[in-house]
């Protein structure tokens, strides 16, 4: 097969602050998936791209190309809206769990494809496993059944979405273009996209333990996606939320099922609450399901109910307990006064060094391990109460767990204790509308 492009001239092109043309574009994901375009070369692409960015045109076309690789899935024999959320990651950001039922419960299907953890973000569907038998892996007529049936459906991405973005995630993850605006938002729409939802919210994390410190860098990536999927015909629209302090009460995966059960059952604490109203609201009136106050679907049980029919449909038992670690310390309070500082970098490493997370993928997890959050920013504590506990399945692991804390904010550590501390706001700003 003779190719209608040479690698070389398309580097040179991006390289020296050109556009590339759609047939460019559309040439070198392809050849890239196919392997006639090189790792090296791509690598290149890449570096070329983090440096001189792209144009609107050239993001959309980059991620219609990476959506070209593989299927599209088809949810219009349902009837019925569907809508879905995207989070760029957090510590404590259990979110997916308790807002896919509750957005059930108004008529509306979620399809929820969700990923795993690596580093210091936890991974939805490794949360998920913490309750026996249930299955993240499901065939695109299990998942139209389920939606049918139940409404909502949490799992894995087949195999089959985007290719090209799981081969171009890896590589960018070993040559320092991880930061690339354009393909980060590029990676995320092409599988968002290609799934197939009517409405996408997106909950873009700002912040420590966020993968976007600042809020410039978070709005910039946030407009550019809300751009893709307009531009591709799904209503979508962003929420800027605070991730300077954890998520919660519970960091690490049975820790966040737990949690996440509380707020089904009318309770679980007020930040969880509030994000997770928030984002069904929004879903909600891009689906165009007005007059309805989600939050009342948490108080009287109609969320719990689909959520009981979700777990149990993949196989899971939802009356099943969390399983308790072996071992714990305690982190108590040096003095009197306000929680001003709880950094959710320090928390979420910690808890990765405990055994809640992985450095690799093929690495395993311990589903008891994490952290529990007794006091959080802006709440009181006397000396020598507790401000977290640390849990982990493996005694050895306690030590790298401490360290992570004491290092976080540049040897500060994790925690400051002080007089007072500054607001907290969750949803710091909305951009796009789906309504």
């Amino acid at each position: 097969m003779t190719e209608r492009h040479d690698a070389v001239d398309v580097i040179r092109t991006k390289r020296d602050g050109g556009v590339l043309s759609g047939d460019q574009i559309d040439w070198v994901v392809d050849a890239y998936t196919r392997g006639v375009v090189a790792d090296e070369q791509m690598s290149s692409l890449a570096m070329a791209i983090l440096q001189r960015g792209m144009s609107r045109e050239e993001i959309a076309r980059w991620t219609a190309a990476m959506i070209a690789t593989g299927e599209r899935l088809d949810f219009s024999s349902l009837g019925v809206p569907t809508a879905d959320k995207h989070s760029t990651g957090g510590v404590g950001d259990k979110i997916t769990l308790p807002l896919a039922p509750l957005v059930a419960v108004y008529g509306v299907a979620v399809p929820q494809l969700s990923g795993r953890g690596l580093g210091h973000t936890g991974g939805t569907l490794d949360k998920l496993e913490a309750i026996p038998g249930w299955q993240a892996s499901m065939s695109n007529e299990q998942m139209l059944a389920q939606l049918r049936d139940v409404g909502a459906v949490i799992c894995a991405a087949g195999s089959g979405l985007a290719p090209a973005d799981k081969k171009l995630y890896a590589l960018r993850d070993v040559t320092g273009t991880v930061e690339a605006i354009p393909l980060i938002a590029s990676s995320i729409m092409s599988k968002k996209i290609a799934e197939g939802t009517g409405v996408l919210v997106l909950d873009v994390k700002v912040g420590s333990g966020a993968f976007m410190k600042d809020l410039d860098s978070a709005r910039e990536l946030a407009e550019t996606m809300v751009n893709l999927g307009t531009d591709a015909g799904v209503r979508t629209s962003a929420l800027l939320t605070d991730m300077d302090t954890p998520l919660g009460r519970g960091i690490g995966n049975g820790l966040e099922v737990a949690e996440s059960v509380d707020v089904l059952a009318g309770g679980g604490p007020d930040d969880v609450v509030e994000l997770t109203v928030a984002l069904a609201r929004e879903m909600l009136a891009g689906a165009g399901v007005t007059g309805v106050d989600p939050a009342d679907a948490l108080k009287d049980g109609r969320a719990m109910d689909v959520w009981r029919r979700m777990i149990e449909a993949q196989g899971g038992d939802p009356d099943a307990p969390m399983p308790v670690a072996p071992h714990q310390h305690q982190i108590l309070a040096e003095r009197d006064g306000v929680v001003s500082r709880l950094d959710a970098m320090g928390v979420g490493v910690a808890a990765w060094r405990l055994g809640a997370g992985r450095a690799r993928k093929e690495d395993l997890i311990e589903m008891s391990s994490g952290i529990t959050i007794h006091r959080t920013v802006g709440e009181e504590v006397r000396k020598g109460e507790p401000i977290l506990t640390l849990h982990t399945e493996t005694e050895g692991r306690m030590p790298r767990g401490l360290q992570a804390l004491a290092e976080a904010c540049g040897g500060a550590g994790s925690i400051e204790v002080g007089d007072s501390a500054p607001e907290r706001r969750i949803v710091l700003e909305t951009l796009g509308t789906v309504s």
